[in-house]
C-alpha cells in the first residue's frame, strides 16, 4: 500500500504541537503521546488567534516544532452548521491556511491535518473509500464545513508536490469522548443525546424529542481511538492521500438514543421529528488503508457511551 513507511518516523526527542490542545481531540492526543518520547509545545487560544496569519507566523518561527497535529477547528452539528455558515468556513479556512503555511516555513517535519468524514458526497457509495472525495455534491446540512476540511486536505498535498513536505491528513467519522461540547445548539448527536436524557430523566418527563426520523445509520469513533490512530500515522505514513479512521460498525440514529437513555436510565419514550432534518442517510468509512498500516479501533461504542456519560456527570453536572 502506498504511502507505509518501511522504517517508521521516530517521535523521540521531538517537539510536537497540537494545535487545538484545549479541544476534545487535542486533549485526547496529548494523553496518548505522553506514553512518547517527545516534548510537548503548548500555545492556545488565549495566547494568540489562530485564524491571526502574523501572530501564528511569528511563533512558529520562534518555536519550530519537529512535528503539527492541526486539531484546531470551529465545529459543530447540524444546527450550528445551519445557521453560521460563514463562521464555519471563514474560521476553519484561516486556521488551516495559517498553520500549514508557517509550518512550511518553519521547516516542520511532519504535519497532519485532521478533516472530517462530511469531505465525502451525500450519496458516496457506502462505505466511503478515500478516492470518493469531490466525486459528487456534499451534503447541504454541513457544506460549509466540509469545503474548509476538503481545501485543508489539498493544501497539504500541494505543499507536498511543491515543496516535499510530509504533511498528511487524517478523515475520522464522527467523534465523541471526554471533552466533547454538550450545548444543545452546537453539539453533535452523542453529547446532545446525552444531555438531553439526563435533563429528561432529571425534570421527571415522559418523552424524550430528537431530530429527525431515527433511520439515519452513522458510524462512531471514541476520540481516545482517534489520538492513537492519529500517532500511528505519525510513525508509519507518509503519502498524499488521506487517510480514513473508523470502526467499521454502524448504528441507526433510533438505536443510539434508546442506547444513551439506557446509559442515562431515562426510560420515557423517545419523540422523533420528522420535520427537522437528517443529514446524510449513511456515513460509513472504508478503513482498509488504517487496517494496512496495522490499526484498528478497539472501545465499543456501548463502553465509550457509558464512560462518556459519566464524564459528562462527573464534569458538566
Amino acid at each position: 500500500m502506498g504511502g507505509k513507511l518501511t522504517e517508521p518516523y521516530s517521535l523521540s526527542g521531538k517537539t510536537v504541537w497540537i494545535a487545538g490542545e484545549t479541544g476534545m481531540v487535542g486533549s485526547a492526543t496529548i494523553r496518548r503521546l505522553a506514553a512518547e518520547d517527545c516534548t510537548l509545545l503548548s500555545a492556545t487560544r488565549k495566547d494568540f488567534d489562530l485564524r491571526d496569519q502574523a501572530r501564528v507566523a511569528t511563533w512558529m518561527k520562534s518555536n519550530r516544532p519537529d512535528v503539527v497535529v492541526v486539531a484546531a477547528a470551529t465545529v459543530g452539528g447540524i444546527l450550528a452548521n445551519l445557521t453560521r455558515p460563514a463562521e464555519f468556513l471563514y474560521d476553519n479556512l484561516m486556521i488551516e491556511s495559517n498553520i500549514i503555511h508557517a509550518a512550511h516555513e518553519a521547516a516542520t517535519e511532519k504535519l497532519l491535518f485532521l478533516g472530517s468524514a462530511c469531505i465525502y458526497p451525500r450519496d458516496a457509495a457506502q462505505p466511503m473509500a478515500e478516492n470518493a472525495l469531490l466525486t459528487g455534491p456534499l451534503e447541504p446540512t454541513n457544506e460549509w464545513y466540509a469545503v474548509a476540511k476538503i481545501a485543508g486536505i489539498k493544501l497539504c498535498q500541494a505543499y507536498r508536490k511543491q515543496y516535499g513536505a510530509d504533511f498528511i491528513s487524517a478523515q475520522p467519522n464522527n467523534l465523541y469522548g471526554p471533552g466533547d461540547n454538550f450545548d444543545l445548539q452546537s453539539s453533535h448527536v452523542i453529547p446532545a443525546l446525552i444531555r438531553k436524557a439526563h435533563q429528561a430523566k432529571e425534570a421527571g418527563e415522559a418523552t424524550m424529542d430528537i431530530w429527525g426520523t431515527g433511520t439515519p445509520l452513522r458510524e462512531f469513533l471514541h476520540v481516545d481511538d482517534l489520538a492513537d490512530a492519529l500517532v500511528h500515522l505519525l510513525k508509519f505514513y507518509s503519502g498524499p492521500s488521506h487517510v480514513n479512521i473508523g470502526t467499521g460498525e454502524e448504528i441507526s440514529i433510533k438505536d443510539l438514543a434508546q442506547t444513551i437513555a439506557r446509559a442515562g436510565e431515562f426510560d420515557g419514550k423517545l419523540n422523533f421529528n420528522a420535520d427537522k432534518p437528517d443529514g446524510a442517510p449513511r456515513k460509513l468509512l472504508d478503513a482498509r488503508i488504517m487496517k494496512n498500516l496495522g490499526w484498528t479501533s478497539s472501545i465499543r461504542l456501548d463502553d465509550g457511551i457509558k464512560t462518556t456519560y459519566d464524564w459528562f456527570l462527573e464534569t458538566m453536572t
